[in-house]
Parts: structure tokens; sequence; C-alpha cells
């Protein structure tokens, strides 16, 4: 490969998104490889079989899982002091997706795991037991606006777009539910030049080797 980094990423993934947070935040030039999840690269394959975005190929090796790829990209450059007390927040946000992820999930596409439900149907059962573990998780910003205090840090990044994922799914309850701590904070990254820059659409990559 190039010396450019080549990301093979799925806009929506929220995965690939603080992924993407964090190379922008260390102004790492990539080579973005926007992909169709259903019609995977052999390229993506061949560098990471498990199949799943982000994989980040450098010039050093393969990094397929997204806090590798945050961790890789800070370590490179960290103007923002994201890792400031990294090991500590990887594993607490580790620590959140574990009690977290599954619920959410399971209220967001309550139709693959309940086969009475229909497509597009929630599961506010579940949702309770979500916002459950975010309002625990996210305490802290009844008095600060960031996780760990006055500044943003690995944890926030690592985790608002799960956030962002689970606030979607119905948008006047998490209006109505959320706190306004938690509404703030998910809304400072949303609205980031960063976050936008790091949505911007890319037209699904086509291997070269099959044209013509």
């Amino acid at each position: 490969m190039s010396g450019t980094p080549i990301l093979y990423s799925f806009r929506r993934c929220p995965f690939a998104m603080r992924a993407r947070m964090a190379l922008d935040a260390a102004a790492i030039t990539v080579e973005h490889r926007e992909v169709r999840l259903r019609d995977k690269p052999a390229a993506m394959l061949s560098a990471s079989p498990k199949g799943t975005v982000p994989v980040l190929d450098t010039q050093d090796g393969v990094i397929d899982e997204s806090l590798d790829i945050m961790i890789w990209a800070l370590e490179q450059q960290d103007p923002d002091d994201w890792l400031s007390d990294g090991s500590k927040d990887r594993s607490d946000a580790e620590a959140f997706l574990a009690a977290f992820k599954d619920k959410l999930d399971r209220y967001k596409y309550a139709s693959r795991y309940n086969s009475e439900a229909d497509r597009g149907d929630v599961d506010h059962g579940k949702r309770t037991e979500a916002m459950a573990v975010l309002t625990n998780f996210t305490s802290s910003l009844s008095d600060t606006p960031f996780l760990r205090g006055n500044s943003p840090r690995l944890i926030d990044v690592a985790t608002f777009p799960f956030v962002r994922q689970f606030a979607a799914v119905e948008r006047d309850w998490w209006r109505s539910s959320a706190s306004s701590g938690l509404q703030q904070w998910l809304q400072y990254w949303l609205q980031s030049a960063r976050f936008k820059r790091i949505m911007k659409k890319h037209a699904p990559w086509e291997d070269p080797s099959k044209k013509g």
C-alpha cells in the first residue's frame, strides 16, 4: 500500500464514526473507502477477514478495532488532549457498551429478537433498561459539560455515537425523557464542525480491479 492509510468505513456505523472522529482530531489523512455492508470489498476482507468496519490499513499493519484506531491516531497527535487518561477511558467505554449496546439493539430492532414483533417495532422494555444504564453512566453531566469534567476526552468521543443512535429512535420521547445535561452533551457533539466533517457522504468505493 501507499504511505497514506486506507480506511474502510460505513458512514452511519457508530464504531466507524468514533474512529473517524479521532483520525480527524489527529489530522491524519486517509484514503476513505466507503463500504456497502452487503457487498464488502475483497480488499477489506483480505485485510481483515472478520468483515466489520472500521478497518485501517497502515504501513505498519492493519487495525480493525475502532478503539484501537482511535488510540493509534491520537498517539500520533492529540491536540485536544483526549488521551489524558486513555487507559481508564477505554476500559470505562468498553464497560458501558457491554451493558448498553445489546439493550440498544433490542430496543431499536425488536423484530430481530422477537418473532412476534413487526418490522419497525421497538421494545420499550429494552428502552427502559438502556436508559437506566445511560443515566447512570452520564450522571456526571448534571455537574460538568463532559463526562470527565470541563473538557472532552476519549470517553466522550468513544460513546456519543451510540447515544446518538439511541436518541434517534424516538426523538420526541428522548427530548422529554433525557436530562438537560445529557441532551446538551449530545448536541455539543452533533453540532460540532468535526462531526459534520466526518459525516460527509462518500460514494461507495469500487475496486478498480473489477472495472473493465
